[in-house]
């Protein structure tokens, strides 16, 4: 394995900085959907809003385990940044395995809620062609 340098842990800032402003950006959306969806739930509760406020709480949901693997992830670059810096060059190569694993980790959920996200859309799509 080479030596793991300052700049290597720096490489995902960039990527993990941009990941979270879009997660961030998805669960303000879904803020103002269930803000929505709550008003119209109860002055005509039917069974697909109901139905989508339940697809809603799981996505919401996996978009705080999103984000928590993202920022965590973070964290544990710059945890290895600061090993680099005082010399502990191997523990660092192993914390920032570990961040590139929960950034994995924050992918894969990210992939499982923009398929979630599809059913919320049929639902809509069902209601139309009814």
């Amino acid at each position: 394995m080479k030596e793991l340098t300052l700049t290597t842990p720096t490489l995902l800032f960039s990527a993990v900085s941009l990941i979270l402003l879009a997660y961030t950006n998805r669960f303000l959306s879904y803020a103002q959907l269930v803000r929505t969806l709550r008003e119209q739930h109860r002055i005509q509760p039917s069974k697909i809003t109901r139905a989508q406020i339940d697809n809603l709480r799981l996505r919401l949901h996996l978009t705080r385990t999103m984000q928590v693997l993202g920022v965590s992830s973070l964290f544990l670059c710059v945890a290895a940044m600061f090993l680099i810096y005082i010399g502990l060059s191997v523990f660092a190569a192993y914390v920032f395995g570990a961040a590139l694993l929960l950034l994995i980790g924050s992918l894969g959920v990210s992939i499982r809620e923009m398929l979630i996200s599809v059913r919320a859309l049929d639902y809509h799509l069902d209601d139309m062609e009814r």
